[in-house]
């Protein structure tokens, strides 16, 4: 009896130690916190099920469990919204912005568990980006190359040959390359440019905005399925300066954060009630998007007491 517990114990300790791994394959897999939780769940409920016993590589063998479990999720995912399954072709009609769960911290607090998930720096802009590919090319990209798994390890997964997985991950680096070139590394100069952002924005000053935006600064908002006429994408310094004029007067609202690790703000009304998520990626001192989550559902799901309490 006490030899089972003990197992029992030795078998769960292991797992455990692959809980933090697992969970940060499963975020960026489905940009979803919730069913990256339920992923992870569903993967101890196998492994206590299973015989690993002669398992050599127990960390491999769960990432591929968590992993087939998000491809799964992923192509339900992709059937409930009508999308397809394979990669668009050029002549498709880009699909409506989905903005992924944001991971929110105060720059003044420190969460090691959230440092964990973003251990490679997956900004939101990033995580946005993987949004529009494929089950197959972001099961071969967050795999390859954000956790270095071989392709002959990653095509059974995905019923491809090794060469054909190489192919979906080079597709989908090429735009995630195009679409969420690589931020500033410097902390302080993204904060810098983002809090001059909503100085302008605070004073109207069109000028200044533009300024601190590239000329190709792109604008993604996701309002949710109830606000449907409120998910849009502006681009251009110009056109993404006037829509930041226009939130002008919610600029005193706006408390600093770090979104998934870069600089962004949490705004937050008079009544308490969180209005937006702002993310915002900078490179060579310019802005070059922004992601917006105005969700009203999601962002009661948030847990932002910190910011209120700022």
């Amino acid at each position: 009896m006490d030899d089972t517990v003990d197992d029992k114990s030795a078998r769960t300790a292991l797992f455990e130690e692959h809980r933090p791994h697992l969970r940060a394959v499963a975020y960026r897999m489905l940009g979803s916190l919730s069913e990256a939780e339920d992923a992870v769940q569903e993967a101890w409920l196998r492994y206590d099920r299973a015989d690993t016993a002669r398992v050599e590589n127990l960390g491999g063998w769960l990432t591929t469990v968590v992993s087939r479990l998000c491809l799964n999720l992923l192509r339900a995912r992709a059937l409930r919204r009508d999308e397809p399954l394979e990669p668009a072709g050029p002549g498709d009609e880009p699909r409506p912005p989905r903005i992924p769960d944001p991971l929110l911290r105060r720059e003044d607090v420190a969460d090691p568990e959230q440092e964990v998930l973003l251990a490679d720096s997956v900004g939101l802009a990033l995580m946005v980006v993987m949004e529009s590919l494929s089950p197959g090319e972001r099961v071969a990209f967050v795999l390859h190359d954000l956790f270095s798994v071989p392709f002959d390890e990653i095509a059974p997964l995905i019923e491809r040959t090794a060469a054909a997985t190489r192919q979906l991950a080079s597709r989908a680096r090429r735009k995630v390359q195009k679409q969420a070139p690589a931020p500033d590394p410097d902390p302080g100069r993204r904060r810098l440019v983002v809090d001059a952002f909503f100085a302008a924005a605070r004073n109207g000053d069109l000028d200044a905005l533009v300024a601190v935006l590239d000329p190709d600064v792109v604008l993604r908002s996701d309002g949710g399925t109830a606000m449907a006429r409120h998910t849009v994408v502006l681009s251009g310094a110009s056109v993404v300066a006037g829509q930041a004029v226009l939130w002008g007067t919610l600029s005193p609202f706006a408390r600093p954060a770090l979104v998934n690790g870069t600089a962004g703000a949490v705004v937050i009304g008079d009544n308490g009630r969180a209005l937006s998520v702002m993310a915002f990626a900078v490179v060579d001192g310019a802005i070059v998007s922004i992601d917006v989550l105005t969700d009203p559902e999601r962002l009661a799901a948030l847990d932002l007491s910190d910011f209120r309490d700022a």
